[in-house]
């Protein structure tokens, strides 16, 4: 789906199966990507530890098709949030976005 709608996309099996969190997040943000996730471990390394990052967007407990429908709303309506680092945190019914700031 967002290839279609023409972004870049990479998998983290495409950049190394057996990177790190922080290995991916630090590459999210030097390559100024936003990093899509089901993983609450990126939860931990940006609000516990504070490290630098690009947008993220998890998504809870939504099967594959729900995820599609989510990432288009997000594309849509919220562009600034995905360009300006937020965390945002999708389950079904439910968007919450978080600005975080680094200190």
């Amino acid at each position: 789906m967002l290839v279609e709608r023409g972004h870049e996309v990479r998998t983290a099996v495409e950049v190394d199966p057996r990177a790190t969190d922080e290995t991916l997040l630090d590459l999210a943000l030097q390559e100024a990507r936003v990093l899509v996730t089901e993983d609450k471990d990126f939860g931990e390394l940006v609000f516990v530890r504070r490290l630098p990052h690009p947008a993220i967007v998890r998504f809870v407990e939504m099967r594959v098709e729900e995820q599609v429908e989510a990432m288009q709303e997000l594309l849509a309506r919220y562009s600034t949030d995905l360009e300006s680092g937020a965390v945002i945190v999708v389950t079904r019914g439910r968007i919450r976005i978080r600005h975080t700031t680094v200190v």
